[in-house]
């Protein structure tokens, strides 16, 4: 069976693959198995191939950024910052990653306690298209730099970037990173060979992925995206605030599971928000990805787009206000127009489902209180976004919103220094800093006594 990729930019063919069989992954899982024994051993050699893997990634830092636009269609410059970006993550777990994992000295009625981190082996990874070298590289590095080897499973609209990245870790023919091609049933059975999974994705098939691993009982972690609230408080700067709105919601095409997805602003701003959110969003240049001055591209395929077309019109047939855009554009090409409605009701499916496309919903509420429950009032709880120039009324809304990342005047981003992760239907368990590195090691108790000791309980 052929996978065929498609340029989004263009509708035009990019390349066919042949999906692997069973015999083929298997193959490959026991190969990084193989590797895995003499890998997991030394982490000064681990730390080596994460700087030479970043290192190339900047010398081909074009090529690369070249091949991520041509299949998936973001912009030129936000695949270049992509490259940019993973770079620096091989880099801060080669400095950083020995010190995460050393051994800790624990304090218990032992001669001698202490927890040893030790990795778990190979891991599957199950990865989408949106961000095709860095969501491979975000669960990656702490996860090789721990120990474990990987074996990814690209998602079949960028398998070319998935080659790329193994291509990238293949010095001296290591097998540590490798990628299998396929569509879901090839994403099965990676499940099957591996020792842990990670997968990033839709909640339908986050769940599937979680229930074949527990049935498996295999350490599982899921990343299934967000519908980020971005809220405008009453004493925010609205110039500010408007300008990061256009960037939130546009992030790749608008096609980011932390991208701001639904706007809360107070009444009394509103109207100021409102019109100088739809005079930046009117002044965005669409076009050909490879173009250096377009800021918006297509969608990735023709049922992104379809189904962009189908929810907006649905949410403008129940009442809501479409105050630019809601258009397709172009002949050629899956290109949207940035799109901004209002009057929307929380029922929905424009604000009640992630929409993977540049549509922005904007809710009117009256105060403090109604804008934090409009933003927790959500099946999924992955970043938000709060505007505000008062710093102790911001900590009070941050801690009482229901997410994983919560940043104060800004867009939310991911970066390798903090945890990344969700909760709710945004998933569960963490990618990135310490914390990433952790979740797929065993934390491993060892306690020395000089003569036993007797318990009266069980366990």
């Amino acid at each position: 069976m052929k996978i065929v990729t498609i340029n989004p930019t263009n509708e035009e063919v990019v390349a066919e693959y042949e999906m692997m069989s069973r015999e083929e992954v298997e193959a490959r899982v026991k190969r990084a198995k193989y590797e895995f024994e003499g890998w997991r051993l030394d982490s000064h050699r681990r730390a080596s191939i994460l700087y030479e893997a970043a290192s190339t990634l900047r010398k081909e830092r074009e090529r690369l950024a070249r091949i991520a636009t041509q299949e998936m269609g973001k912009t030129i410059r936000e695949a270049r910052a992509e490259v940019d970006k993973c770079a620096y993550t091989l880099e801060y777990f080669a400095d950083n990653g020995e010190s995460f994992i050393r051994d800790e000295v624990a304090v218990t009625d032992a001669r001698k306690s202490f927890l040893a981190f030790e990795p778990l082996g190979v891991i599957g990874s199950i990865m989408p298209w949106n961000f095709p070298y860095w969501q491979g590289i975000r669960f990656a590095a702490p996860a090789l730099m721990a120990g474990n080897t990987v074996v990814m499973k690209p998602s079949s609209a960028t398998i070319q970037c998935g080659k790329e990245l193994e291509r990238i870790f293949s010095v001296d023919n290591m097998g540590v990173f490798l990628t299998v091609i396929g569509d879901g049933r090839v994403g099965e059975m990676l499940i099957d060979y591996t020792d842990a999974v990670t997968f990033t994705g839709s909640v339908e098939v986050g769940a599937k992925v979680a229930s074949k691993a527990g049935l498996l009982i295999k350490k599982c972690v899921l990343e299934l995206g967000g519908s980020d609230p971005f809220i405008v408080l009453d004493d925010a700067d609205i110039e500010k605030a408007s300008s990061a709105a256009v960037k939130g919601r546009l992030i790749n095409n608008g096609q980011s599971c932390i991208a701001s997805k639904r706007f809360i602003v107070l009444k009394s701003v509103a109207g100021e928000f409102i019109e100088s959110f739809v005079r930046k969003m009117e002044k965005v240049r669409v076009g050909d990805p490879m173009h250096e001055d377009t800021e918006l591209g297509p969608l990735v395929n023709e049922r992104s787009l379809s189904n962009t077309e189908h929810i907006v019109n649905e949410a403008i047939s129940e009442g809501a206000e479409c105050l630019t855009g809601g258009k397709r554009l172009f002949d050629k090409g899956y290109f949207y127009a940035p799109t901004i409605l209002t009057k929307v009701k929380p029922s929905m499916r424009v604000v009640r489902e992630e929409v993977f496309a540049p549509v922005a919903p904007i809710m009117v509420v009256d105060d403090e209180r109604e804008a934090i429950t409009a933003a927790n009032d959500s099946e999924f709880g992955l970043g938000a976004s709060i505007w505000t120039t008062d710093l102790d009324r911001a900590d009070r809304v941050a801690r009482n919103i229901q997410a994983g990342l919560v940043t104060i005047n800004n867009v939310v981003v991911s970066d390798p220094r903090v945890p990344f992760g969700g909760v709710k239907k945004s998933g569960f368990g963490r990618e990135l800093s310490r914390y990433g590195m952790l979740e797929f090691m065993n934390i491993k108790t060892v306690r020395f006594y000089d003569q036993l000791i007797h318990y009266h309980h069980v366990e």
